[in-house]
This record gives structure tokens, sequence and C-alpha cells, in this order.
């Protein structure tokens, strides 16, 4: 197979850990634990540790599960971080599109250029709508935002569900990075495939084997072209390290060894997208393994509890390193990695793999991040 192409060329790749915002920790899955709730300051622990410790970005996710706001959280932990960008997880249309902007353009204000977004078209809470209704709406909130990012005085929008005219975009303007943040996104029916070729810079996959990772980055790589466009690849997964392979086995083992099957289907039909074709695809392959294991060191029995992303990546540091860089060689830019409990993993994560790996800032590769701007915000002359 030829290689795909992509839009960050050089081998290196940014290294995102999770923040369980919306009650997703555990030390056992399926076992609600008091100590490691999704309160403030637990998930603010997270992101303050992934940041120390070097990772470049950090996945604040969006659910309607008790626990933070990924926007009000991440509003408060952007004046706490240092280096580390947050990538927020936004639903398309639970925000009227011109104050979206504004508050997205605020939250870059204060990060300094450091915010990324993570596009989600699920269903919003109390609504079912059809697949093509929800990335139609998507398609014409990306291009509002973008078109408020990107233009200079009045914008007018006229679509089949928004009919916008303002006067001016400067209260939208995201002075700290060219053209506004970076746009992640995952979701593999034709329908979303199409929103992230078309408008989106960074396509987000869940773990799944890697002929059909291939295969779905050169559909995605086609696609993109057709829109004379190029994009990044992602993954996303959690992640077991151990000292030996048989360490983080047992480690994996002891995740599931409290878990009821009734209490982890509950916990997943929580999530919004648990009925999502990228989580039927994972469970599907999971149905299909004899061990949980879908291939070598990609584990599904997270997925006996949890919707969205339902593998993880086991064995000890050469053997996780390895399958990294396997990604890395089929084309991946991006990782996004969590794990039981997010704490304990992000610190061994870091100390074992993390500095291995050729690592990098992808809104600053591609030259977003704009250093010291003149804005009406730091030092331009007033109006």
């Amino acid at each position: 197979m030829p290689p795909i192409s992509i839009r960050t060329e050089g081998r290196q790749c940014e290294v995102a850990w999770f923040s369980a915002i919306c009650s997703d920790d555990y030390e056992f899955l399926g076992v609600p634990d008091g100590s490691i709730r999704s309160s403030y300051e637990h998930c603010g622990d997270i992101v303050r540790k992934a940041d120390a410790l070097g990772y470049q970005n950090i996945l604040l996710p969006s659910g309607w599960i008790a626990g933070q706001d990924a926007l009000a959280f991440a509003s408060a932990m952007a004046p706490q971080t240092q280096q580390i960008n947050l990538l927020v997880a936004l639903r398309m249309g639970e925000v009227w599109p011109p104050m979206l902007a504004r508050a997205l353009s605020t939250l870059d204000h204060i990060l300094k250029g450091r915010l990324t977004i993570n596009i989600i078209s699920s269903d919003m809470p109390g609504i079912k709508e059809d697949n093509q209704t929800r990335y139609d709406r998507s398609s014409e909130i990306i291009q509002i935002l973008q078109g408020l990012w990107r233009t200079d005085g009045p914008y007018e929008f006229k679509g089949k569900f928004y009919d916008i005219s303002l006067p001016t975009t400067e209260p939208a303007k995201p002075y700290q990075q060219n053209g506004g943040p970076l746009m992640y996104f995952g979701g593999i029916s034709p329908a979303a495939q199409d929103l992230c070729a078309k408008h989106c810079d960074v396509f987000l996959m869940w773990p799944e084997t890697e002929d059909r990772i291939a295969e779905t980055m050169r559909v995605m790589s086609e696609k993109a072209a057709g829109y004379g466009r190029k994009i990044d690849f992602g993954f996303r997964s959690h992640v077991i390290v151990r000292e030996t392979e048989a360490e983080a086995r047992a480690a994996a083992d002891r995740l599931i060894s409290k878990l009821d099957a009734a209490k982890g289907a509950e916990i997943k039909a929580r999530s919004q997208d648990s009925k999502s074709l990228g989580v039927l695809r994972q469970d599907e392959l999971r149905a299909q393994s004899k061990d949980l294991y879908i291939e070598d060191h990609l584990w599904s029995g997270i997925g006996l509890a949890r919707s969205g992303c339902a593998s993880a990546i086991v064995g000890d540091p050469d053997q996780v390193l390895a399958k990294l860089n396997r990604y890395m060689d089929m084309g991946m830019r991006a990782f996004v990695l969590s794990g039981y409990p997010h704490l304990d993993e992000c610190d061994l994560f870091a100390k074992y793999v993390l500095p291995k790996l050729p690592t990098c800032r992808i809104n600053e590769l591609q030259n977003r991040r704009v250093v010291d701007p003149v804005t009406p915000l730091t030092t331009a002359e007033r109006r």
C-alpha cells in the first residue's frame, strides 16, 4: 500500500493525556470509588500532573454525566498550567455559535494560544436526531466558527440551521492562533468522515486492528484530498505499562477483577455515543477475541464497562513503545492516552515511555500559535 498523505510529514507525535471529568476514573473498572470521583480537585490534579510531566496536550471530554463541563473546567484550569495544550471536547449545537466562538477566543487568550478543540456530534442531552441532521448542523457551526475567526469586519452566514449577520468579528477573534484552534474529530460513519475531511485538522481513531486502522486512514486521506486538503491522524487509546509484560497483563486482569457484567453494561450505556458505529465496531472485535486481546498487546477488556475508547495497549516499556512506533510508521501524529487510575498511569507512562518518543505540539508545528501578538487585549491601541 502506498504511503498515505498527511499534513505533518516529519516523524513526530503529540502525546496527550486524559482528565476524567465525566465520572471515568477507577481502580477497579465498574466499581465506583469515592476517592477518585470527577471533582474539580481530582480532575485538576490530573491536568496539573500531566502538565508537570511534559505531556503536550490533555483531553477534557464532554458528557451528560455528573462531573465537570469541559469548557467551564478548561477556563478554570487554563491559568494553572504552564506548557500543556488543552483539548476541549465540544458538542456542536449546545451553544449559539457566535457566543461559542467568543468563549473559545477568551479561553485561548487565557491559554496564550494553547487551546485545541475536539469536535463532538453525538446527540445533545434530551434530543434524538438522525445522523445526517447532526453532522449537517456540525458542519454549519464549524464553518461559522472558522468564518468568525478568519474574517475581519462584518460577517454573514445563511444555512439550514443558522442565519447570522454580525457587524464585526472582533469579539470572537482568537488572536493567539492563526486561523483559530486546531480541530480534532473522531467518527466512523460516512457523514462523520466527510465532515472531518472537509473541515477538521486531526482525525482521531479508536483502537482497532492495524489492518482496519490502515484502511480507514487511506479512505480519510483520499476524502481530504478530494477537498484539496491534508489532515493528520491521531490514536485514542488506554495504556497499561509495567516493568514486565507479565506485570502489565496482570494489571489488566486486576482492573476487571471486580467487574459485574450488568453494572459494566449500565455504565457503558450512560454515554451518548454508546450505540455509535465506532463503538459497535470495537464491540465486534472484542466478541471475536478469545482472551480480550484483539491483536498483540491490544487488550479490549475496558470496553466491558466503557463506551468510546474501549481498548488498552498492554506491555512492558519496550513493547508499548514498539506499538506506538508502529502507529507512527503508519502515519499517526497524535496520541490521546489514558489509564486507570489516571493519576497513577500518567506517572507510569511518563516514566517508562514518554521520554523515548519524538514529541511535538501540532499547533506549533503548523505555525498556528502566535507569540506575543498585538491585539485589542494586549498592546494594541484601544478604540
